[in-house]
């Protein structure tokens, strides 16, 4: 039911846009970062919140994390995660699935700023194993989304090479945006 929702979603809304169904599952950001040859960052991963009374969904970069302060500041509360059971129950989507498109009944959808890094982004398409390629702004657009600045910053890249594990070729395997050898410290 829930990849048919987001479906029948874009359908509707963005005929032109297509669900991208894979074989590997795009169930965490790793997983979905890999099945499409992407950096974490442009992974939207959406997260269903509870903050109060009230369940809103957050979509993030998929590299980010929420900042407790920025989130009560924006929501005037620290945001709890739905359990699965909950997140299936208010989007009609499963973990590793949510989307904030095709859902059940309206629900709030927030937009992390950080998205904008990225002139396209990978959200979930209601499944594990399916998901959109589009813009952060069309997507927010799409599902009527407020921005909000909610997460702490993401590490630079500089950052992120210093003290991630390096691989043979030069590559960071628990680590990205993947770099070229040359970008990296001399390990000698």
């Amino acid at each position: 039911m829930s990849l048919a929702s987001v479906r029948a979603f874009l359908a509707e809304r963005a005929p032109d846009l297509q669900v991208i169904e894979t074989k590997a599952s795009s169930a965490t950001v790793t997983l979905a970062a890999a099945a499409h040859g992407v950096e974490p960052g442009r992974i939207a991963k959406t997260l269903a919140l509870r903050v109060g009374e009230h369940v809103l969904l957050v979509v993030t970069r998929g590299d980010a994390r929420l900042d407790n302060r920025k989130m009560k500041a924006a929501f005037g509360g620290r945001g709890r995660m739905l359990d699965a059971e909950e997140t299936e129950r208010a989007t009609s989507h499963p973990v590793g699935g949510v989307c904030p498109f095709g859902l059940p009944a309206p629900l709030p959808v927030y937009c992390d700023v950080s998205l904008r890094a990225f002139d396209e982004v990978v959200p979930a398409a209601g499944s594990t194993h399916s998901s959109v390629r589009l813009s952060p702004e069309r997507m927010a657009a799409l599902v009527e989304a407020e921005w909000v600045d909610v997460c702490q910053p993401v590490e630079s890249m500089a950052e992120t090479v210093v003290g991630a594990s390096i691989d043979d070729r030069g590559l960071s395997p628990s680590r990205t945006p993947c770099v070229e050898a040359a970008a990296l410290p001399n390990r000698d």
